[in-house]
């Protein structure tokens, strides 16, 4: 039956690349959604036959029609953050180029965050006058703060320290552009100016959000690239946190703001 091969290779294919997450030391909501959608492809492929004849009628025939809805909408979400990611809108005038933290391995930066740093290092090539701002704070498993990590990744790759600001305070992606506001402000550059903001391209619609609801007027997104094996973990992921986001995150926090 096709049904029963297509789900099977879903399940050895979401399987495979929830192992691989694993033992690379990450575990987030992605990784935990990753593992949940295996799990069910996997119990579905061994009990399709009663599954299916529950679902067939009555309640189980309105719990399908309401998992079918509910995945169409959540794969509606994906492709609308994919979409929201895939432009590039610098256009050189940017006073300051800001990048977000994205975690380290003790003091190596990933690899989302070092594709990061390389799209920010191209924007800064194409306009040096503007100010580099390295923003997060240390987490977990973290010997050296991430702006303290990009940083110095930067000026390995020829960026000079002196155009480089750091704040190393925040843990999350409201914190980077609230910390860096007041930074910036510090520096001459107010929120009416043109900012670039650097991040993978999962992640550009909700850091425009948050920057828009910070105060920053002029914000252009800088889409860095990302694994194709990460894809699926941090698209899921990102799902869970624009919901989180457009439900619990209405206002803003307004410490440390001048």
């Amino acid at each position: 039956m096709l049904k029963t091969v297509v789900v099977w290779l879903l399940a050895a294919w979401f399987t495979a690349d929830s192992i691989a997450i694993t033992l690379r030391n990450r575990w987030n909501a992605g990784t935990l959604m990753m593992w949940c959608a295996s799990t069910g492809l996997l119990l579905y492929g061994v009990f399709h036959t009663p599954v299916d004849a529950f679902l067939a009628t009555g309640v189980g025939f309105v719990l399908k029609i309401l998992f079918f809805v509910a995945l169409a909408l959540f794969v509606g979400l994906l492709f609308f953050i994919g979409l929201q990611g895939r432009k590039r809108e610098a256009k050189g005038d940017e006073k300051a180029i800001l990048v977000l933290g994205a975690g380290l391995r003790k003091k190596r930066v990933s690899d989302l965050l070092r594709r990061r740093l390389v799209a920010a290092k191209e924007c800064y090539i194409e306009n040096k006058d503007a100010r580099l701002v390295v923003s997060g704070g240390q987490g977990p498993g973290e010997e050296i703060t991430e702006a303290e990590a990009m940083e110095q990744w930067l000026v390995k790759a020829g960026v000079p320290a002196g155009d480089i600001l750091k704040e190393e305070e925040s843990t999350s992606t409201e914190t980077n552009l609230l910390y860096s506001k007041t930074l910036l402000q510090q520096s001459g550059i107010g929120p009416e100016q043109p900012v670039a903001i650097v991040t993978n391209t999962f992640h550009c619609y909700r850091a425009k959000c948050y920057a828009k609801k910070l105060g920053y007027r002029d914000v252009r997104c800088v889409p860095a690239s990302m694994n194709a094996s990460t894809f699926l973990e941090n698209y899921m992921r990102e799902a869970l946190a624009l919901i989180y986001m457009w439900l619990f995150r209405r206002g803003t926090r307004q410490e440390k703001q001048s």
